[in-house]
Parts: C-alpha cells; sequence; structure tokens
C-alpha cells in the first residue's frame, strides 16, 4: 500500500491528520513536523494499523 498524509481542514478551521499505510509509530514520526508547524494538537487516535509492526529486514555478516 502506498503512503501517503491526508490533511483535511474543516469549514471552522480544525485540521485532520490522516496518515494512510504507515504501521506502528512511523505514521507519528511522518506527521510530526506538521504537527510541529501547526501548533496544539487537540487529540490523536490511533488506528489498528498503529499496534502493528512495520517491517524492517537487518543482514548481519560474520566473518569473513
Amino acid at each position: 500500500m502506498k503512503r501517503t498524509i491526508e490533511v483535511t481542514v474543516s469549514p471552522r478551521g480544525e485540521i485532520l491528520i490522516d496518515a494512510v499505510g504507515f504501521k506502528g509509530a512511523d505514521c507519528e514520526k511522518a506527521t510530526r513536523f506538521l504537527e510541529e508547524a501547526l501548533g496544539v494538537v487537540g487529540s490523536k487516535q490511533k488506528k489498528p494499523e498503529y499496534h502493528q509492526r512495520s517491517s524492517v529486514r537487518t543482514q548481519q555478516k560474520l566473518g569473513s
């Protein structure tokens, strides 16, 4: 799934930031710059994807 950040501004000026396609804490890392730029955060809701692990592969070579 393609990762995107959706920003919605309501007629009353409320802003909703939705990180789509992210897993785990990656969504918070991806949206942090927007939260810092926009100021006070009213509330956060964690979607089920937040509790999934993001897949990271690590390789290690032993000896030569």
